[in-house]
């Protein structure tokens, strides 16, 4: 049975721009409580048939290609850093066919327009990054996400890099279609999180699992996430597929975790977000760089 893969309605690939501008110090561009369920043994892919996956969408990132991705500026998770625009800083520099998402101290601390869901400012800040989405782009309704990636170095404290996707009518900005209503985690701006490091908690592994929300007019949610252990400074590909009513998570095709029954929750198109982040105030050593080789969606023939 095919597999519902369509854009969201009335998308368009013109591009739109930001409603939000960056006004920190000015500088040229550079080059081209982690509540988490227990780790689950990974299954054995191998016999797994695939031939029944047809790619709809790849980015093998030989460019910044703003038909399927814009910067996404925003202050969420009270994030110490600033996201900017078109590389600023060298925080999204595209070369050698992969794009580097990255955290930069830039050594003063600088204004930020970035704003959180209440319209307040972010504050000054030193420290400033790259974020990039799908969202108005390249939208797909169930199916199977797959980045291929790695976080340079050794994993430290504050670190927070992460590939998910999120409900397309998310009303967080850039709030760009009258439909961008809904928010965060209800139906039409429900969250995956394909990978997410979370450096606070230290060492080689990474968070997997979809967020379930509890109550629609509180907003509340409870992760359905697990720790699953990987080389995060070597390339792996992390997924999620739709499987009949489960999510499937995988790493490098096997099935390291999987949501059971929580797939109908997930009916909207939905759109991908890579970054980079730091979230406390712990120091900062050395280049932060989460290196993405391509993404792609694919759905059942």
């Amino acid at each position: 049975m095919m597999m519902p893969h369509f854009l969201k309605p009335g998308l368009s690939l013109v591009i739109l721009a930001s409603t939000l501008t960056w006004s920190a110090c000015s500088k040229p561009n550079s080059k081209a409580d982690d509540g988490t369920e227990p780790a689950q043994e990974v299954v054995d892919a191998s016999d797994e048939e695939t031939s029944d996956w047809q790619t709809d969408f790849f980015d093998d990132f030989d460019t910044f290609n703003p038909e399927n991705w814009q910067d996404q500026m925003l202050w969420v998770n009270n994030e110490i850093q600033c996201y900017v625009p078109d590389n600023k800083f060298g925080t999204r520099e595209v070369s050698d066919g992969t794009i580097k998402l990255k955290v930069v101290n830039i050594g003063d601390a600088c204004a930020c327009d970035n704003l959180d869901k209440h319209g307040k400012k972010h504050p000054d800040t030193e420290y400033v990054a790259g974020r990039i989405a799908s969202k108005n782009r390249q939208e797909f309704v169930k199916g199977k996400w797959t980045a291929r990636l790695k976080v340079w170095g050794d994993s430290q404290a504050s670190m927070f890099p992460a590939w998910w996707i999120l409900g397309a009518r998310n009303n967080e900005p850039p709030v760009q279609e009258a439909d961008e209503d809904v928010p965060w985690p209800n139906v039409g701006s429900g969250e995956i999180d394909i990978f997410e490091h979370h450096g606070d908690h230290g060492g080689n592994r990474f968070t997997t699992g979809a967020i379930k929300r509890v109550d629609v007019d509180k907003g509340d949610w409870r992760t359905l996430r697990t720790s699953v252990d990987a080389t995060l400074n070597e390339f792996h590909e992390y997924s999620v597929e739709w499987e009949g009513s489960d999510l499937v998570y995988r790493l490098d095709g096997a099935e390291v975790h999987r949501n059971a029954g929580e797939g109908d929750n997930y009916p909207e198109p939905m759109f991908a977000i890579l970054n980079f982040a730091k979230i406390t105030d712990s120091p900062m050593v050395g280049e932060w760089v989460m290196e993405v080789d391509w993404v792609k969606h694919e759905y059942r023939k």
